[in-house]
């Protein structure tokens, strides 16, 4: 069906029962029509059905190919055997399993309770307990008694140790951590009757 028009700002918009839509309009006074085909959503759902299979045979294939290939290049898998290879297991650089506070052979640590590590931490992991002692003087001088660290709630993400400006605690590699009792995974990590070394304030 096509309708005249009459005037450059008029427009017709009909359709069929095939799916068409057709419009009439004008340009430069002269009357013209289009006709627009309409893509029957059942087509629309096969194509994308076909798209994701392809897709989906794509990543397998590219997984395959990996596969094959450490089939024959074994010196180059990097899957490690555990536990059978806990003597020999090399775990990367920048592997983070624990936070811990290195002691010296004379039980002291450098940790001077400054609490940068518990301001720093995100969610709460460490905890800085103070206790008053006596300096020679017999002044009180305010000092850490525990550094509480809570491994179960740790994110590995290394702030404290970044944040710490004596260097007392760091980042180990340790990661067997299974318990069987969730209080195990809640440590302190100065050693008991340790203080701080002499030179570090």
């Amino acid at each position: 069906m096509e309708i005249p028009v009459t005037n450059q700002h008029d427009q017709f918009i009909g359709g069929n029962s095939n799916g068409n839509i057709r419009m009439a309009f004008l340009v430069s006074g002269k009357q013209c029509f289009v006709s627009v085909k309409l893509i029957s959503p059942k087509y629309m759902f096969i194509t994308k059905y076909i798209k994701e299979v392809f897709g989906a045979v794509k990543s397998l294939a590219i997984g395959m190919k990996r596969t094959i290939y450490y089939f024959t290049h074994h010196k180059e898998i990097i899957t490690q055997e555990y536990p059978d290879n806990r003597d020999t297991l090399v775990l990367p650089e920048r592997f983070k399993g624990e936070v811990v506070m290195p002691h010296n052979e004379n039980n002291e640590h450098r940790c001077t309770g400054c609490q940068a590590c518990e301001l720093a931490c995100p969610n709460g992991t460490i905890k800085v307990i103070f206790k008053n002692e006596l300096t020679p003087e017999g002044k009180k001088k305010k000092a850490i008694d525990k550094l509480v660290y809570h491994l179960e709630l740790c994110t590995m993400c290394n702030l404290c140790v970044e944040a710490c400006p004596s260097d007392a605690i760091k980042m180990a590699q340790t990661f067997e951590h299974s318990v069987y009792d969730r209080n195990q995974l809640t440590k302190i990590l100065n050693k008991p009757g340790s203080k701080i070394m002499e030179g570090v304030e």
